[in-house]
């Protein structure tokens, strides 16, 4: 079996739009490397690594962005919190 081909950066973008994720941080991070896979062919390979070095790192800044979100961040399915303010006198009140 064949592997599926990646799909283009503009497609991506245009099914990351319609799932309206465009604002998390890690999609804007796959669009990047997404762009940078496309152009390596016409890139200076040491520009290329130094791009996707600086890509990698700003990757990794985000840190553990997904703790408490693993699902939304890895399956995709959102589920928006019960409760949206916590309750007055909980150990959550400010």
């Amino acid at each position: 079996m064949a592997p599926q081909p990646l799909p283009a950066s503009e497609d991506l973008a245009r099914y990351f739009e319609a799932r309206g994720e465009m604002g998390k941080p890690w999609i804007w991070h796959l669009m990047r490397i997404a762009k940078l896979r496309e152009a390596k062919d016409t890139m200076d390979p040491q520009d290329y690594m130094a791009s996707l070095q600086e890509a990698h790192a700003d990757l990794m800044r985000l840190g553990e962005f997904w703790k408490g979100r693993e699902e939304e961040v890895f399956s995709g399915r959102y589920r928006p919190p019960t409760q949206i303010e916590p309750l007055p006198g909980s150990p959550e009140d400010r």
